[in-house]
């Protein structure tokens, strides 16, 4: 029984160890960046625009990141068939985004990070020909991953260069957008 009840100790000390040292650190940001969007099928294009984006999530034991990001992109672009009217085409997504990256330091204010995001993405595309018009739009999951660098410019303000790569799924009327790649930079506001 005095083992039992020592190992249990034991045990319940090793366990709560790692928890009761945890350190977490909020924080609050945004940013500004360029999204290439890759349409397959009947149109075989490029949707290119900036993209800004908000987020917020922690740091836990300056390892993990845990964060949710909300972006916006909206483009105006032509689709021109060989020997066919040009359509006049917008293109419009909303991203909403939660990521996990693990963070490596390379030095005392230099992290290298990598991790994977899943969330919704909600396009919406409206296309137009002297003739007639059309719009679209679904909100439908992606996932896909990310990696980059951080930097600590003071004890609360960090700045990041991330490249994103989503895969996506939406499709309208012969268009499908494959994937989505992201190079953004971001300042940081730690609580």
């Amino acid at each position: 029984m005095k083992k039992s009840i020592l190992s249990t100790v034991v045990l319940a000390g090793i366990v709560s160890a790692p928890a009761m040292a945890t350190n977490v650190e909020t924080f609050m940001g945004g940013g500004v960046g360029y999204q290439l969007d890759n349409f397959k099928d009947a149109a075989k294009m490029h949707s290119e625009d900036a993209s800004y984006q908000i987020r917020g999530g922690v740091i836990v034991d300056n390892h993990h990141r845990l964060m949710a990001t909300y972006g916006y992109k909206k483009d105006k672009f032509n689709i021109a068939e060989s020997g066919e009217e040009t359509i006049k085409a917008k293109h419009k997504q909303d991203l909403f985004l939660v990521s996990y990256d693990y963070l490596v330091p390379v030095t005392s204010n230099i992290n290298l990070f990598a991790g994977a995001s899943m969330g919704a993405s909600h396009n919406k595309l409206t296309a137009k020909t002297s003739e007639a018009s059309g719009k679209d739009s679904s909100t439908d999951f992606v996932w896909g991953g990310q990696l980059g660098a951080m930097v600590q410019l003071t004890d609360n303000i960090s700045s990041d260069l991330t490249y994103r790569y989503l895969d996506q799924n939406y499709k309208t009327d012969g268009v499908r957008l494959k994937g989505t790649e992201q190079i953004v930079w971001s300042v940081d506001y730690k609580f």
